[in-house]
């Protein structure tokens, strides 16, 4: 038995496992394009936006292209791995297969920040658009009835009250009065951990309807705003510069700065990797559901970017939550305003419902692999999904995302990304070197340019792009995750009791 510094898991036994610990397949590669797209466009385009703009100004379209390229690579790399071994676990399972197992579980480990402190942001920026459809109910003359309205520490988490700086280095104190709960955030985690509980392909269906919506908003958005598109508000392309300044609130600004935020737009296509398992034909439809759903995405997003930019100067919408509402009532066009936000309000949550099954599905598989107490890896007869691991997921979900700001979130979970995006680029060279005669239904094209750029791409927008604090929070993060590891995982893993599946 190799030590757990070395040991890896064996490709070929991957995918085989005990009865009741062996999920179903029963996707298709729609379902997996609906996955992506479900995932990918949400939060970042609806509600970061208007963070991104404040880093970067108009220069946020090199922000978002630049990311935009680098996470193609990344899935380029993904395709690769996932039609090769077709497991679930994402680059949790792809780490163990080439890297070994204490990459492995520092991957895993860093995944939960990607799933499910990504799927916390995402309900805390559904939140901003549900305050603004109660809002407007409340106030509605075509309404007969008024609904009530949250008070703001109800709708506004604990530790958005003071920058999570000052509050660490004791220069601010909570203030419960402003902010105490985000009641939305936390209901909408909830609804989606009980819709995702009832099984994976009756989630999966109910996500193709909603990701419908949820583009046919953006493109209401891009057909009513483009008329009004002005070149001059493009001016200055870099307000902020190009780099990454830190600033006194925590922040980086300038272009790749918001890079390092928008990033946690693009992610997403990941969790399509996660389902592999579930999926009738893995070695086909993966590859169209990682690469066919990023590169709509990328179309998408650069698109709703510039058509913003241009329909209304970036200052008007900057740190807004809801900012393409903002626009859409600016150009005086409030019931377009409204279809938006209640579009928002329906088909957002698929990205949840993603990242929360993404999440559910690592847990598994690390407890399958005996890295997690192995009673987590126990699937329902019926509906051959892990009901109370998801169930237990999203209540964890909802904490985080009922107490912490939408910024801090978005930055850590990007963190997580970038640590599993560099872990699965090289899988890829690891295995290419070690085992090249191995069948690969889907090569990565130009590999030795796309897979290293991809690790140093991610790296350097780690290191320059994100905050010093959230470098901070990812070591202790880290260092919490391994030493669990050493004290559990490491002996008590499949492994090191000389098992394989």
């Amino acid at each position: 038995m190799a030590n757990f510094l070395t040991r890896t898991k064996s490709i070929d036994l991957a995918t085989t496992h005990a009865a009741d610990k062996q999920l179903k397949p029963t996707l298709s590669w729609p379902h997996l394009i609906a996955l992506g797209v479900g995932a990918i466009v949400g939060t970042g385009i609806y509600t970061l936006t208007g963070i991104a703009a404040a880093l970067a100004g108009p220069g946020m379209i090199f922000s978002f292209l630049l990311c935009g390229v680098l996470v193609l690579t990344a899935a380029l790399c993904y395709a690769e791995m996932a039609t090769m071994v077709p497991a679930s676990g994402s680059a949790f399972t792809y780490s163990y297969t080439a890297l070994g197992e204490t990459v492995a579980w520092i991957i895993g480990w860093a995944l939960v920040l990607e799933y499910a402190v990504g799927a916390a942001a995402v309900a805390v920026g559904w939140s901003g658009h549900a305050n603004e459809f109660l809002h407007w109910a409340h106030t509605s003359p075509s309404l007969p009835f008024h609904t009530p309205l949250l008070p703001d520490n109800l709708t506004t988490g604990l530790f958005a009250s003071a920058p999570i700086l000052d509050l660490v280095q004791g220069k601010a104190h909570v203030d419960m009065s402003k902010a105490f709960l985000d009641i939305p955030a936390m209901f909408i985690v909830l609804v989606v951990t009980g819709l995702l509980a009832l099984g994976t392909r009756e989630s999966a269906t109910v996500n193709i309807v909603l990701v419908t919506i949820k583009l046919a908003a953006l493109v209401m958005f891009v057909v009513i705003a483009a008329p009004y598109f002005d070149a001059h508000y493009l001016k200055p392309i870099a307000p902020m510069g190009w780099g990454a300044t830190p600033h006194a609130d925590g922040r980086n600004y300038g272009i790749l700065g918001a890079a390092g935020l928008v990033f946690f737009a693009f992610y997403g296509f990941d969790a399509v990797s996660t389902a592999a398992e579930e999926t009738k034909r893995p070695e086909r439809d993966m590859t169209i559901g990682i690469v066919g759903s990023m590169f709509v995405c990328t179309i998408i997003y650069i698109g709703v970017a510039i058509t913003a930019l241009g329909a209304m100067y970036y200052t008007g919408w900057a740190d807004d939550r809801i900012p393409l509402v903002t626009i859409l009532k600016h150009l005086n066009s409030p019931q377009a305003a409204t279809w938006l936000t209640v579009a928002v309000l329906v088909a957002v949550p698929t990205v949840i419902l993603v990242l929360l099954y993404g999440q559910s599905r690592i847990f598994f598989v690390m407890s399958r692999d005996g890295l997690l107490p192995e009673g987590f890896s126990k699937v329902n007869p019926k509906t051959k999904t892990p009901i109370a691991l998801t169930l237990g997921t999203g209540v964890l979900v909802a904490l985080v995302a009922g107490t912490v700001p939408l910024a801090d979130i978005g930055v850590l979970a990007n963190a997580g990304t970038l640590a599993a995006f560099i872990a699965v680029a090289l899988s890829v060279i690891v295995l290419r070197l070690k085992q090249p005669d191995r069948k690969r239904v889907f090569k990565t094209p130009l590999v030795w340019v796309t897979a290293p750029l991809c690790v140093v791409g991610c790296a350097y927008l780690f290191i320059v792009g994100l905050p010093h604090l959230t470098h901070m929070l990812f070591l202790v993060w880290g260092g919490i995750g391994l030493a669990f590891y050493l004290l559990y995982g490491a002996w008590r893993s499949k492994l090191a009791r000389g098992e394989q599946g």
